[in-house]
């Protein structure tokens, strides 16, 4: 699976414990609002691309329908 912006901060650490420390790194909280509503475009494609190089997902894993 990849993380995508119309996830939640809260739901993606909830899953995945080691992506805390980069949205404290971007001092994104970790609400259930959707990354896409409250992080700027400008940092939201770093972050998300930062997120899934630790988790070990890119397009490349991740296969349709999950």
């Amino acid at each position: 699976m990849v993380i995508q912006s119309n996830m939640s901060p809260k739901a993606i650490v909830e899953v995945w414990e080691n992506t805390v420390d980069v949205f404290n790194k971007y001092k994104v909280p970790l609400t259930e609002e959707i990354l896409e509503t409250f992080v700027e475009a400008d940092i939201l494609g770093t972050l998300l691309k930062e997120i899934n190089t630790i988790v070990g997902s890119s397009t490349v894993t991740c296969v349709e329908g999950g």
